[in-house]
């Protein structure tokens, strides 16, 4: 269960000498009112504070009070088990401080608090963003009883490169998917109003570019033209903002030179000028500071200075702004920068209620509602890779679960787990055995995830795989080999795993194999070799009984990639919107650079026909709309959901080439067997076009081609015209 806080009564507002309250502590008035009233009596040293935010640790109350009761901290980030702690802290800002200013607190909700749901790549791949926002929402519910005000989520960086860990942590490789996702994800967190109880402020991460990091490295170098920047990596950003997210995190990279937390033209020219941004930005994990790192600044000092003229309203852990009363003796910034920093902080912290309501009062959790709304993400975010000869779904045959995730729990909780305790995993073996009670099963470990095997453990695995109808062997990579900093050469499976697989699948019999993990993988042999392939990446709590709906057919799989598969290492980058090449020809010497798997590819327990792609008209005109639409036909002999998905190609573009295909829409369409139905998308004019390099959204009159497909590797083109 979470912790109940203790309440405490609301007797911290002060009265003046008149007897009422000073505006600022005025509910009835304007935020913006309330804001301005409290700016004009805080001294410099209490509007710096503001601008700082400390890890919140078990003894913050004692070690941290002075500076709160001295008005020279803003916010903490961390969580306690129950919020005692979190509102002893508040009570010290509230009720022992000159002005009385609320702290902030946050925290990494990330994929669930205490109910841990698949992880936000695993759950992209579900293509369904209502149930993306109920997840968030019940997060958010989550972390509020404890204390949490503001996650630092959603994440919703563009990765294509599958070595970087945090690539785990976001929605894939496509921008408008992304930007459907980020956009739910803040309605989820922050409903119409962040303020209530139940609700936290979302934050935007990490801004900007940081999934392009230079070999998969992480916190590594970027380098992105201004084209792909402006149509590849900004726009899930701006969906986001344009949901009203409250905040966003400036990223540890440096983009094309410049450290992401000191950098002008993203931070001041495109997210405040050009997006009308209103809220603030916190600096990720000592970024601030890591400006000298970057090469950028020459001491703390210094690195304050650029970071906040950036626009980067509060820091988090460095402690470089406190240098800041110094540089504005020595005229080095504005005092002005720092007020308007300190406006952007105390507006969220009003609409918040925080000074109003600065204590966490208890939320009610419905546990078991939550534990099954996890359930259902898990079957939405398992995908089919392959299901020859129907070996899926199960019937109720004598099975062998083989492999280190067979009974495994913990690893099953995925990177950034919040509260999530692995002793309410459901495990796969648990899972599938409750949900085929006639079955007779078999279970074996065969080896450790990353260590050596000994050959007697694989051995008795072969044993038992040998003894059973059917084998599902469950393998992947750990949990902490995805997330922050964490980061692989090698995309196939760790330790002794594919000599298990290799000898389980020599046995003859049908083997199923289910991949957990936090990343794409390159797993030519598992695809080739397995008569099913279940991609569950690394599911929650509810592991065992979301994916033992899919193998069991209780729920029909419907879930399609949304990052590209590589086949080997030395493909990647490998995205499906790429360029065109001067010679398209041009291929490996010891392999294709086709993708093994492409964005949007997923199999159900039936099939689905696509008739050819039609147009309403030959030539759009400026101004106009055109509908796309095709025959989609159940061809199997089950119901099933099929996405349907809307590619677009310019042609010809002259203020820069565009990609082979980019996503437009997609439709989730169930038919019964034998059932066709015609699948629309209308298209406007103006959606026809992309961003120049200065901002401007472009629409160029010429030739277009489009097709409606399950995924981004197929469906043949049709083409239309755009008239001037």
């Amino acid at each position: 269960t979470l912790g109940k806080p203790e309440m405490h009564h609301r007797g911290w507002i002060d009265l003046n000498k008149n007897g009422v309250k000073d505006a600022y502590e005025d509910p009835a008035l304007p935020t913006e009112t309330r804001v301005a009233d409290l700016l004009a009596r805080m001294s410099r040293e209490e509007r710096v504070g503001q601008l700082l935010q400390k890890l919140m640790t078990d003894t913050s109350d004692k070690k941290d009070a002075a500076l709160v009761t001295s008005g020279q901290l803003g916010s903490f980030l961390g969580v306690a088990p129950d919020a005692n702690l979190r509102n002893r802290l508040q009570r010290l800002a509230v009720e022992e401080t000159r002005l009385g200013i609320p702290l902030i607190f946050g925290f990494d909700t990330i994929h669930g608090f205490r109910t841990t749901y698949p992880i936000p790549l695993g759950l992209s791949c579900s293509w369904d963003t209502t149930l993306v926002e109920r997840l968030t929402a019940m997060a958010a519910r989550e972390s509020t009883v404890v204390g949490v005000d503001w996650t630092f989520a959603p994440m919703v960086d563009i990765a294509r490169d599958p070595r970087w860990g945090r690539i785990a942590e976001g929605n894939g490789e496509d921008p408008y998917l992304g930007g459907l996702i980020a956009a739910a994800s803040v309605r989820g967190f922050q409903g119409n109003d962040y303020g209530r109880p139940d609700r936290v402020v979302a934050c935007l991460k990490h801004y900007v570019g940081y999934g392009a990091a230079e070999g998969g490295r992480d916190y590594n170098t970027t380098e992105i033209g201004l084209p792909t920047l402006r149509n590849i990596y900004l726009p899930p950003f701006r969906a986001g903002v344009e949901a009203g997210a409250g905040t966003l995190m400036a990223a540890f990279n440096s983009l094309n030179g410049v450290p992401a937390s000191g950098n002008r033209f993203t931070l001041d020219q495109v997210l405040r000028r050009e997006w009308g941004f209103g809220g603030f930005v916190v600096g990720d994990w000592e970024s601030v500071g890591e400006l000298v790192h970057h090469g950028y600044a020459a001491d703390k000092a210094e690195a304050g200075v650029l970071s906040l003229t950036a626009g980067v309203d509060m820091e988090m852990v460095s402690e470089c702004y406190r240098e800041l009363p110094a540089m504005i003796d020595q005229k080095k910034i504005d005092s002005a920068v720092i007020d308007e920093a300190v406006r952007r902080i105390l507006r969220v912290k009003f609409k918040k209620g925080l000074f109003d309501q600065p204590y966490t009062a208890p939320v009610e959790v419905d546990v078991a509602a939550h534990r099954a709304l996890a359930r259902e993400a898990v079957a939405a975010s398992c995908v089919l890779l392959k299901n020859e000869g129907a070996v899926l779904p199960l019937g109720t045959r004598s099975i062998a679960i083989i492999g280190p995730f067979a009974e495994e729990q913990a690893e099953l909780l995925g990177c950034w787990h919040a509260l999530g305790n692995a002793k309410d995993v459901v495990s796969l073996h648990a899972g599938l055995k409750a949900a085929v009670k006639k079955g007779k099963f078999r279970v074996a470990r065969g080896c450790p995830i990353i260590e050596p095997a000994s050959a007697k453990e694989i051995d008795a695995a072969v044993k038992q795989a040998k003894k059973a109808d059917v084998v599902i062997l469950a393998l992947g990579e750990p949990a902490l080999w995805a997330g922050e900093n964490n980061h692989r050469l090698d995309l196939g499976l760790p330790g002794a795993q594919q000599q298990l697989f290799d000898r389980i699948v020599a046995t003859g019999k049908p083997v199923v194999t289910v991949l957990f993990a936090g990343r794409p993988l390159a797993i030519p042999a598992v695809l080739e070799k397995s008569a099913a392939v279940l991609m569950a990446w690394h599911p929650g709590i509810e592991a065992g009984h979301g994916v033992a709906d899919v193998l069991t057919g209780k729920v029909a799989p419907t879930a399609r990639l949304t990052t590209s598969f590589p086949r080997s290492v030395g493909q990647v980058p490998v995205h499906y919107n790429h360029l065109h090449t001067s010679r398209p020809f041009s291929d490996y010497k010891d392999g294709t650079r086709e993708a093994l798997l492409p964005f949007g590819f997923g199999l159900t327990y039936t099939t689905f026909t696509y008739g050819p792609t039609r147009f309403s008209r030959d030539t759009l005109a400026m101004g106009g709309a055109i509908t796309i639409s095709t025959t989609l036909t159940n061809t199997g002999k089950a119901a099933g959901t099929e996405t349907a998905q809307l590619y677009l190609h310019d042609v010809a573009c002259l203020q820069g080439a565009r990609p082979v295909r980019e996503l437009k829409g997609f439709q989730r369409v169930t038919l019964a067997p034998g059932e066709s139905r015609e699948v629309s998308f209308t298209l406007r004019a103006d959606e026809l076009g992309s961003w120049s390099p200065d901002g401007k959204w472009v629409v160029e009159p010429g030739r277009f081609e489009a097709t409606i497909a399950p995924n981004a590797a197929s469906g043949e083109m049709a083409a239309f015209a755009l008239q001037p």
